[in-house]
């Protein structure tokens, strides 16, 4: 079992494109399409479903997959290394869809530029994703509370980097799929604007507050390269962000608790899962 998309399809166009500069970017991509096809036993996922800092166990409810191995088998992908996140590829057969899931990502400030960070989900859309749910854990700026779920409904990027070198001209403007967003909110407690910052330090007050005064409402480390990956790839894109810190609090960040406040809202973050894959059924 093997994945090779037409070489004239849009979606095979756009991932090439987008991995054309990236060293055996587009053998990575298509061996490790064709790994979770072969493990899966799927030749094509219909929905990737990324889980951030804590979130690991929340799909644990739906019970034991079809198929898991480590994310690091995949040839080009690194080992996730950050607290509360996992290391596995899962896929399951939920509700009539098949659903490949990773449980944990790679983030920029591990030093290893975009490429790894992004080529995980660019191997899920070589797979066939036709969307996608991405979460995450991130710091407020607004007075919400700890816990409270967050709809992505726009993003600021402020690391500094791109899924992309080279002429790979993409509008980034519709990279949150405003029918899954309204979907996603309709269980989640706030929506708003998630500003990515390189990491791996957290912000100042003065950072902070820019970013508050530029519109931005949660801040994190991950998802925007990811999701503007899978947009020029043709995937439709939501996401939603646990509130696990508060950005404005007294007092250090401790990752710890930002990893235990995400894992206390993996219950709703499962339901918006859900809502999106019976949307999409």
């Amino acid at each position: 079992m093997s994945i090779d998309l037409p070489s004239d399809s849009p979606r095979a166009t756009a991932l090439r494109a987008a991995l054309a500069s990236a060293p055996d970017g587009e053998r990575h991509l298509f061996d490790g399409a064709t790994q979770i096809a072969r493990r899966t036993g799927v030749l094509a996922h219909d929905v990737l479903v990324v889980l951030g800092s804590g979130l690991v166990d929340c799909l644990k409810p739906w019970g034991e997959p079809r198929a898991r191995f480590p994310l690091g088998d995949l040839v080009g992908v690194h080992e996730p290394v950050a607290d509360g996140h996992g290391t596995e590829v899962l896929s399951f057969d939920q509700g009539g869809l098949d659903v490949l899931v990773y449980t944990g990502r790679t983030h920029l400030y591990e030093g290893l530029g975009s490429g790894p960070v992004c080529l995980p989900a660019q191997i899920a859309a070589a797979c066939g994703v036709r969307a996608a749910v991405l979460t995450n854990a991130n710091g407020c700026l607004r007075d919400w509370s700890l816990g409270d779920v967050v709809t992505i409904k726009d993003h600021m990027n402020f690391s500094g980097a791109s899924p992309f070198s080279g002429p790979v001209f993409t509008d980034v403007s519709g990279v949150w799929d405003a029918g899954l967003s309204e979907v996603l909110s309709a269980h989640t407690q706030r929506s708003g604007v998630y500003a990515l910052m390189r990491g791996p330090e957290y912000q100042t007050i003065a950072e902070s507050r820019f970013l508050a005064g530029v519109g931005a409402d949660v801040v994190g480390m991950s998802t925007v390269l990811e999701a503007i990956a899978l947009h020029q790839a043709g995937v439709q894109v939501c996401g939603m962000s646990v509130v696990s810190d508060l950005s404005f609090a007294e007092g250090d960040t401790d990752p710890s608790a930002v990893v235990e406040a995400a894992a206390r809202a993996g219950e709703t973050v499962r339901a918006g899962v859900e809502a999106v894959l019976k949307t999409l059924a």
